[in-house]
């Protein structure tokens, strides 16, 4: 049991990389906090184990995040896993788009950092040290992709976040590591796949973009979102963690 006696949060968790994470820490041996602002998605979360415990939660409502930190003191690991691709370049990028993307890709995760880091320092002394991973992208300071201007941006906004906080905290017992994933089979692609104008021709680019030849399934991900949180990566923190079949080779 790699995360034995770990209480974990994780934010994003109805779905896609953040259901998946939730149900491979949860098998490590995890207590996991999961949250969503979809209530049905955790009802069936819950119903999978008595070692998942939920909880509403808007990433981009500080007053909640606030109060969710109060309630919820002393984590062992945070996995900051909401986020939004925004899809145009940036002649198509609108100011309430931009505002949009900041808010939900970067300001949450600001506020999430900042309402459960006193807690968790609390935790290094009575347990050792914790971890909080942050949702990048390859598509980000790592490598620019077509129409993806908010998104990249955005997403290098986190590495540098990540990076920044990393080094604030790293002699005080805190890790923190940033999971930069190729493109993933969740439902989320598969939106964007379906408002293509051609379904069929836009899948067919998604997957040729990986040189590994198809994409990344939700568990390829969770696997490092378990090794990251774990103390197996003791020794790791301020990195960008690539998981992308290839893609930036």
């Amino acid at each position: 049991m790699r995360l034995e006696g770990k209480t974990i949060l994780i934010t994003a968790a109805g779905q896609g990389i953040g259901r998946a994470s939730v149900q491979a820490c949860v098998a490590q041996g995890a207590r996991v906090i999961a949250t969503d602002v979809n209530v049905e998605a955790l009802e069936s979360l819950q119903r999978e184990s008595a070692a998942i415990e939920t909880r509403v939660l808007d990433v981009t409502d500080v007053e909640a995040i606030n109060a969710l930190a109060a309630e919820l003191p002393g984590l062992d690991g945070l996995f900051n896993c909401a986020g939004f691709v925004h899809h145009g370049s940036i002649l198509e990028l609108s100011d309430e788009d931009w505002a949009f993307s900041v808010n939900l890709n970067v300001t949450s995760m600001v506020r999430m950092c900042r309402a459960f880091l006193p807690g968790m320092l609390q935790r290094v002394e009575e347990a050792g040290p914790v971890s909080i991973l942050n949702m990048a992208s390859m598509a980000s300071s790592v490598k620019g992709f077509p129409v993806r201007t908010a998104y990249g941006a955005t997403k290098a906004a986190v590495i540098g976040l990540t990076k920044a906080v990393a080094a604030d905290y790293v002699k005080q017992g805190v890790r923190c590591n940033a999971l930069c994933p190729g493109t993933v089979d969740t439902p989320s692609l598969r939106g964007r796949i379906a408002a293509a104008a051609d379904p069929v021709q836009a899948e067919k680019d998604f997957i040729a973009r990986q040189p590994m030849g198809h994409l990344a399934q939700v568990n390829d991900i969770a696997s490092m979102v378990v090794y990251l949180l774990s103390d197996e990566s003791q020794f790791v923190t301020g990195q960008a963690m690539l998981v992308d079949g290839g893609v930036t080779i």
